[in-house]
């Protein structure tokens, strides 16, 4: 059981996942502030000084000045800019964790694709398959030249 529970472990899908869940939740905080503090403070500017963290859309029909307040005062509210922000993360550690699983798929491809070197060969005479390094066919007799 220990053995298959290896095998099932070391298999290349489950290890790029598991790979992929640790630099996710390593990288979350700082893509978190990548977004909230670098990205989204210049977008809101270009957009006309919108603060996307405190987007809100009230379903109460009662007035509030914030989020913050909305939310201490229990009115229903949907967190559009929370979200906005949550999709910006999303997008950011995705993408990274593409380029690196594709990188080291890449180191996997060029370490797998060398083909083993051919311990065979068709003989000339009656194409029979022969060992690489024979000076006589062992079907027809024939003489061979060195290979």
């Amino acid at each position: 059981m220990l053995k298959e529970f290896k095998e099932f472990a070391m298999r290349g899908n489950l290890l790029d996942m598991a790979f992929g869940i640790i630099i996710g939740a390593a990288f979350g905080k700082v893509v978190t502030s990548l977004v909230n503090d670098v990205l989204m403070p210049p977008i809101g500017l270009i957009v006309g000084n919108v603060d996307f963290s405190s987007l809100f859309i009230n379903l109460s029909g009662q007035s509030y000045p914030s989020l913050a307040a909305a939310k201490v005062a229990g009115a229903p509210v949907v967190g559009i800019g929370v979200f906005l922000n949550s999709v910006f993360d999303f997008l950011i550690v995705s993408f990274a964790i593409f380029l690196l699983i594709r990188q080291v798929n890449r180191m996997k491809c060029r370490t797998e694709a060398t083909p083993p070197a051919p311990i065979t060969r068709a003989c000339p005479f009656c194409w029979s398959s022969i060992p690489i390094k024979a000076t006589r066919c062992p079907h027809c007799t024939s003489e061979l030249k060195a290979a």
